[in-house]
C-alpha cells in the first residue's frame, strides 16, 4: 500500500500537519449554531475526546465572529472556519485566531478581496481549503457534476490563489456518489500535489453513511490518496469520528488499542450465549481499563470472542487472549496462544480482563530487565 500524503505539499493548521507524509488526520464539524457558545465548546471537547484532530465551524455572518472569538479562547484543538460569499468574514475569522479557513476564492469577491484574504492568511500562517461539491458547481460553466468538471472547477479556484503567490492550499472534491467522488480525487491527485481532504458529502445517516463513506474513503486511502478525512453523517458528529477511526484502522493507517476478533455466530453457538452482547462488553471494558497502558506501550491488544469449539480455539490461540464458546454456559479461556481453563460465560469479561492484566504486567517486567 502507498502511504497517503507521501507526495503532497504539507500545510499546517495550528499544530496539525496535513499532507507531506503526515499521518492522515480526522476532521468533523459542529452541528450546533456558533452563537450557542456553550454548546459549541462542549461539542468540540466531545469530538476531541473521541479523536477528532480538527473541527470546522460554520461562520455565517460578521456578527458570528464575536462568538468565534469566545470559542477560540476556550478550545485548544485546531479549528477551521467555514465561510461563503463575504471576504470580510474570512478576514475577521483569521484575526480571531482561526487555524484554517474553508472558502471558494471564486465566490468570495473580486481579485482585490481575494488578495486581502490571502495577505491575512499568509501573515498568520493560515491555510485555505478549497471545497468543491458536486451539487454546487457553477452550472453556467460546468452543467454536469462529472469528475472532470469537479477537478476543473477546483483548479479554477487553485489558480486564483496561485496567482496571488499563495500555496498553503488544501482541496476537497466531494459528491454524494461514491464513484464520482473516487474518480474526481484520483484525477486531481494526478494533476496537482496539494493535500486532499477526502469524504462524501450528504452521505446520509447510520449504516448507509457508514458503508458508503467507508468504500469511498477506504478506496482512496488504499491508493495513497487523501491527507485528512471527514465522514459526513447526519446526526451527532461524534459518530463521524468513530467511523473515521475505524476506516483508518481498517486501511492499516492507524493501529487500534484493542482489536476484536469475533465470529458471526451460527447454529453451532450455544443458544444461551449472547455472543454479540459479550463481544461488545469485552471491547468496552478492556478498552476502558487498559487504554492508557496500551497507548503508553504503543501496543495493540488482540482479543477473540468466538462462539463454538470448531473455529473458536484456532482464532483464540492466535489472539493475545480470547474465549471460545462451549455448551451449558461454559467457555474455554486462552492466553498467550495456549488453552488455560474452562470458565463460566457469565464471568468471561472479568476472566479476560485478568488475563490482559497478567500479560501486560509480564511485558512491563520484561521491558525493565
Amino acid at each position: 500500500m502507498i502511504l497517503p500524503g507521501a507526495h503532497t505539499r504539507q500545510v499546517r493548521a495550528g499544530r496539525l500537519a496535513i499532507g507531506g507524509g503526515a499521518p492522515v488526520s480526522i476532521q468533523s464539524m459542529t452541528s450546533v449554531p456558533l452563537e450557542d457558545v456553550r454548546a459549541t465548546v462542549g461539542q468540540v471537547h466531545r469530538l476531541e475526546q473521541e479523536g477528532a484532530q480538527l473541527v470546522r465551524l460554520a461562520v455565517r455572518n460578521e456578527e458570528a465572529v464575536s462568538f468565534l472569538r469566545e470559542v477560540r479562547r476556550e478550545v485548544r484543538l485546531p479549528l477551521s472556519a467555514d465561510i461563503h460569499f463575504n471576504h470580510r468574514i474570512a478576514l475577521a475569522a483569521i484575526e480571531a485566531g482561526i487555524d484554517k479557513i474553508r472558502i471558494n476564492p471564486g465566490n468570495i469577491g473580486g481579485t482585490e478581496k481575494v488578495k486581502e484574504v490571502v495577505r491575512a492568511a499568509r501573515e498568520r500562517g493560515v491555510p485555505i481549503r478549497i471545497g468543491v461539491n458536486g451539487g454546487s458547481l457553477d452550472t453556467g460553466r460546468y452543467p454536469e457534476p462529472t469528475p472532470e468538471n469537479m477537478v476543473a472547477s477546483a483548479m479554477d479556484h487553485v489558480r486564483i490563489l496561485e496567482d496571488c503567490d499563495f500555496f498553503d492550499i488544501v482541496v476537497s472534491l466531494k459528491s454524494s456518489d461514491v464513484g464520482t467522488t473516487v474518480t474526481a480525487n484520483r484525477l486531481f491527485a494526478r494533476c496537482a500535489q496539494y493535500p486532499l481532504h477526502v469524504g462524501l458529502t450528504e452521505a446520509g445517516y447510520g449504516l448507509a453513511c457508514t458503508v458508503h463513506s467507508s468504500v469511498a474513503i477506504g478506496a482512496l486511502l488504499l491508493e495513497g490518496i487523501g491527507d485528512t478525512v471527514r465522514v459526513s453523517m447526519t446526526g451527532d458528529p461524534v459518530e463521524e469520528v468513530r467511523v473515521a477511526k475505524r476506516i483508518l484502522e481498517a486501511t492499516g493507517l492507524r493501529a487500534p488499542l484493542v482489536r476484536m476478533v469475533a465470529c458471526p455466530t451460527c447454529g453451532r453457538t450455544d443458544p444461551g450465549l449472547d455472543l454479540p452482547a459479550l463481544a461488545a462488553d469485552v471491547e468496552r471494558e478492556i478498552t476502558a481499563r487498559f487504554a492508557e497502558r496500551l497507548l503508553s506501550q504503543g501496543r495493540t491488544l488482540t482479543v477473540a470472542v468466538m462462539g463454538c469449539e470448531v473455529n473458536g480455539p484456532g482464532e483464540a490461540t492466535h489472539a493475545d487472549t480470547g474465549v471460545a464458546g462451549g455448551r451449558g454456559g461454559s467457555m474455554l479461556l486462552f492466553a498467550r496462544g495456549k488453552k488455560q481453563r474452562k470458565i463460566r460465560a457469565a464471568h468471561a469479561v472479568e476472566e479476560l480482563a485478568a488475563a490482559v492484566e497478567e500479560i501486560l504486567a509480564e511485558e512491563s517486567d520484561a521491558g525493565k530487565r
